[in-house]
């Protein structure tokens, strides 16, 4: 993230270059040209670099807001700021009507659903009469403040720079917010963020929604700005040129968007006036040397060109911790006096005609530690799945305080009151630690996106940080708080998962084998939390494969063996059990 001096120096140079004397009037007419891309570049970086939803049809959504602002200011003579709200909306609508069906796509069917529409709506703008078919619309009128019309490049300069600045600054409130959080959350799998309480559909929604508006605010100023409007500018290939953009500049990076805008629009002009000229020829030859310098430069600069830029910048210091600060209001946690907190009843789950769980059933009483032990294979995870609404049951039911959660979702159960690890550690390795836990107290904030972007959120940011802070100290990772999640070791990155799980204030806590990683004073330690956790009244739940550290704490012992449950009971009596010895322990120990 750029720091306020930075940004003020990168204002000011912005507002002076007009001002140079001699400065060739297509030199700011280029300007103007990546400022408009870099809108659209900064709406990508948020949805690729940062949510991890590729997408083609950028192009499009400028489409909208330009096609908007030139029929509505020439058929019907409306001044071209009313038009705004109106371009913004259609393509908002576009965007949801498009995201709907868009952002439930993975893998490679996501970008090619992109292109799919991205080419429609392209070949769209073309057959329509009232747009011009493929002629466009001409004589569109240029914005104007007061008596004082934009007509210029050099006076259109400073409006489209000062809406790049504004959304810059509005992207970066929204990316260090709560909802921020979720949407970087989408890079690390819709399982791990749904298990704290995100609503991953929505967030998706969300950021595609948020970079179209930005796409179709660029369409606007473009329509103002060349004052004529046709389909060219909005097909597949300038989509693709916005991604390389946002990709060249710095997958996650705001600002540079900006810089791939700028790498990419200078070189398109240099390549097109130098080469001509050396070859002597009028081939376009251009494309081919644009395409070998962009694979150079993402072999050189992989991360792309804004993280090299800021190696040379001052690093942001470390978030500042309120210790003060309010504490989140507790959760009204579900409990029970007469019955178990947790019960599993027949629990099955069938994967064609592999049965991976087979008619499990044990209960966990209020404020007990029970363990979920047996050999590789032997249904542990799925059982943990099945719990926390991962998997649907195929038979069986599993209650929790009394209520039926069978096959109600992931983010219900987590506002019930559940929280778990995960056996392949669910970090985002580029957050620091104190992010990843305040994750997990997505669920006990409320701020939206306008409050984040205008940043009216922050005294619950304050407080959400300073939860994350205390379950960081509680676990034991005080002094590694601010460091990226990915530099800790593994069985480190184990505790920060727990912390993650505290945050969310649960009754019931699952842990898939904790203790992996750990060495012997981290186990301790980690035993001793536990233990705490039981007496202020949690319940736990854990897979484990350390003998030694599961017979020491736990009151409750499962044991499975190919998804069937084949032994329960204290750990004494399970330390002994045939069939434990037999299948898990070995039978001649």
């Amino acid at each position: 993230m750029m720091s306020r001096r930075p940004l003020l120096v990168f204002t000011l140079v912005l507002a002076l270059i007009p001002n140079i004397p001699g400065m060739p009037p297509f030199w700011i007419t280029l300007l103007d040209n990546i400022g408009l891309a870099a809108l659209v570049a900064m709406g990508l970086v948020l949805l690729t670099g940062v949510g991890g939803l590729t997408s083609f049809g950028q192009a499009a959504f400028c489409g909208f807001g330009a096609y908007t602002t030139a029929y509505l200011t020439t058929v019907y003579q409306i001044s071209p700021w009313l038009t705004l709200p109106i371009a913004l909306g259609l393509a908002g609508i576009a965007a949801v009507v498009l995201g709907i069906v868009t952002v439930r796509l993975s893998g490679h069917f996501l970008p090619l659903g992109t292109i799919a529409w991205g080419i429609s709506l392209y070949y769209a703008f073309g057959k329509i009469d009232a747009l011009g078919r493929h002629d466009g619309i001409s004589s569109v009128p240029p914005l104007a403040i007061g008596g004082w019309s934009l007509r210029d490049p050099a006076a259109m300069y400073y409006v489209i720079w000062a809406f790049v600045l504004l959304a810059g600054i509005a992207t970066l409130n929204l990316l260090d917010s709560r909802v921020g959080r979720a949407i970087r959350a989408l890079r690390g799998g819709r399982v791990a963020a749904e298990a704290f309480g995100i609503d991953s559909a929505r967030i998706k929604l969300i950021v595609f929604v948020y970079a179209a508006l930005l796409a179709a605010l660029s369409g606007w100023l473009y329509a103002h700005l060349q004052r004529a409007v046709n389909p060219t500018p909005f097909g597949l290939n300038a989509g693709i040129e916005y991604l390389f953009m946002a990709v060249l500049g710095g997958s996650g990076q705001i600002w540079g968007a900006v810089a791939g805008s700028a790498l990419v629009t200078l070189l398109k002009d240099v390549l097109q006036r130098v080469l001509p000229w050396m070859t002597g020829s009028t081939a376009q030859l251009e494309t081919i040397v644009f395409g070998i310098l962009l694979v150079v430069i993402l072999q050189v600069a992989r991360d792309g060109i804004w993280p090299l830029i800021l190696s040379r910048l001052p690093g942001a210091p470390p978030r500042r911790i309120d210790d003060k600060a309010p504490a989140l209001a507790a959760r009204q946690r579900e409990t029970r006096s007469d019955g178990p907190m947790l019960e599993l009843a027949g629990a099955t789950k069938a994967f064609g005609g592999l049965v991976a769980v087979n008619e499990v059933s044990f209960a966990l009483k209020p404020g007990e530690i029970v363990a979920l032990i047996g050999p590789n294979g032997a249904g542990k995870s799925t059982t943990f799945n099945l719990i926390t609404g991962v998997l649907g049951l195929s038979r069986g039911s599993v209650r929790f305080a009394g209520h039926d959660i069978s096959g109600v979702g992931q983010r219900a159960i987590a506002a019930h009151g559940i929280a778990r690890t995960f056996q392949h550690v669910k970090l985002l390795p580029e957050m620091s630690v104190l992010e990843n836990v305040a994750l997990g107290a997505h669920m006990r904030g409320r701020a939206g996106v306008l409050s984040s972007i205008l940043r009216l959120d922050r005294d619950e940011e304050v407080r959400l940080f300073a939860e994350a802070s205390r379950q960081i100290a509680r676990v034991g990772l005080a002094e590694h708080m601010h460091k990226p999640a990915g530099s800790l070791a593994l069985g480190q990155q184990r505790i920060v998962e727990i912390a993650r799980a505290l945050c969310l204030d649960p009754t019931l806590l699952l842990l898939d084998e904790p203790a992996a990683g750990l060495r012997h004073f981290e186990k301790e330690a980690l035993a001793d939390l536990l233990r705490q956790l039981r007496a202020e009244g949690m319940s736990v739940l854990l897979v484990e494969h350390d003998m030694g550290f599961v017979m020491g704490l736990t009151d409750h012992i499962v044991v499975l063996d190919f998804g069937s449950k084949i032994a329960e009971g204290k750990p004494e009596e399970i330390r002994v059990h045939p069939a434990v010895l037999a299948a898990y322990l070995g039978g001649t120990a």
